[in-house]
């Protein structure tokens, strides 16, 4: 029986994992749909490395970084076969490490909708390999594997440690304040502002690219958040029917703040979910619709001021979406999961705004430094010819429809 329950929770791990990992399609279609035509074979490369890449240096640094184990051992080990205690039986910890890789690797897809049609190849792939390998496994670690004994200062400060059950903060608002620093260092698109400031907008390459990357995100989220328990002793049925409720709220949201703008609603969808991973195992359903509603409205108001009033050129607009969004689902928990207001309780508010705040202000300067120094070194943005001729053409000598391109020219 004992034999049967860890495989059960391997194939709910594995599954989960599998769920996630379809996410990146929704991050590269969603990126596809969003750029211009010149950008969206670069789109589709670089979620796929970024991916490969995170992987790579997950398995090697930062899930070692993260929860101190290492993979340099005997696969009899690996599979837990010779019961050392580290890695559980049937290879439970390896699926584990799936699923975690999947959350790890969204970092680099996060950032690649703000930085895209001018960043360079070469020093995003690099830029993907630090964040995943150091800063992001350095807070992961300290949220969910309780480093550095903050948890235990959260809990002996305010009651409850800081409660993040599927990644807002950890997730979310690490990728979405990483790219803000990216974004603010690489600087508009040309021809995005005029020299007087005035916004000129570039539209979508294609709304129905747009749409199936959200599809695509939302069917993969409900693996990312309710599979999050890690085990099917602890799924919870609320978290699934709170993530859903979220995600309509925020769709709703959009829909009525962005005034029937496809764009709006099909990310509005995105901000609902963003907002509920941290407090989808203790909010009321209400309470979830409430706090994905408040994410579409932030994610609306959040995109236009970032566009037209801060005029920061962030093309998908990752840092309202996962930045201001993720900051919001972090506080809200220490909100709307309040049995005061039907939650389950257990949770902090203070413990919940000070490590919402610690978790965005850390990816923000980490990321910062990240980019600096590769924009001081091997410079991250593209020649001004290279970026009208189009990244597809001008990093990867293709475009999107070859065969229709040839018989053009």
């Amino acid at each position: 029986m004992e034999q049967q329950a860890v495989g059960g929770d391997v194939f709910f791990v594995l599954l989960g994992a599998i769920l996630v990992f379809a996410m990146h399609g929704g991050f590269a279609f969603l990126e596809v749909g969003t750029v211009r035509h010149k950008n969206q074979v670069n789109a589709l490369v670089k979620i796929l490395v970024d991916f490969a890449i995170s992987t790579t240096v997950y398995f090697f640094i930062g899930f070692a970084v993260a929860y101190g184990v290492t993979f340099f051992v005997s696969a009899a080990t690996l599979s837990g076969a010779d019961a050392s205690g580290t890695f559980l039986p049937q290879g439970f910890m390896l699926v584990k490490f799936f699923f975690l890789t999947t959350f790890a690797a969204a970092i680099p897809a996060i950032i690649s909708g703000g930085i895209a049609e001018r960043m360079k190849f070469a020093p995003q792939c690099i830029a993907t390999a630090v964040v995943v390998g150091i800063v992001y496994p350095l807070w992961e670690g300290v949220v969910w594997n309780g480093n550095f004994g903050i948890q235990e200062g959260f809990k002996a400060l305010f009651g409850q440690p800081f409660h993040d059950f599927a990644g807002s903060i950890v997730v979310h608002a690490t990728g979405g304040w990483i790219a803000l620093g990216a974004v603010l260092l690489l600087g508009a698109r040309r021809g995005r502002y005029s020299k007087t400031g005035r916004s000129q907008a570039i539209p979508p390459s294609s709304i129905p690219w747009l749409a199936l990357g959200s599809w695509l995100l939302c069917t993969g989220w409900f693996g990312f958040n309710v599979m999050s328990a890690q085990s099917l002793a602890g799924v919870s049925g609320l978290v699934a029917i709170n993530s859903l409720m979220a995600m309509v709220g925020g769709i709703l949201a959009a829909l009525v703040a962005g005034r029937n703008d496809p764009g709006f609603v099909h990310n509005g969808a995105l901000a609902g979910l963003v907002a509920v991973c941290a407090g989808s195992d203790l909010f009321h359903p209400i309470g979830a619709f409430v706090v994905g509603a408040a994410a579409g409205v932030i994610f609306v108001k959040g995109f236009v001021w970032c566009q037209e009033t801060l005029r920061i050129d962030d093309v998908l607009g990752v840092w309202p979406l996962h930045g201001l969004c993720g900051l919001w689902g972090g506080i809200a928990a220490g909100i709307f999961g309040l049995e005061a207001l039907g939650g389950m309780g257990g949770v902090s508010f203070m413990a919940q705004l000070l490590g919402s705040v610690i978790g965005a202000a850390w990816a923000g300067v980490a990321g910062y430094v990240v980019y600096a120094a590769l924009k001081a070194t091997i410079g991250l943005r593209l020649s001004e010819e290279d970026e009208h001729r189009g990244a597809d053409l001008s990093i990867h000598k293709i475009g999107a429809n070859p065969e229709a391109e040839i018989r053009g020219a």
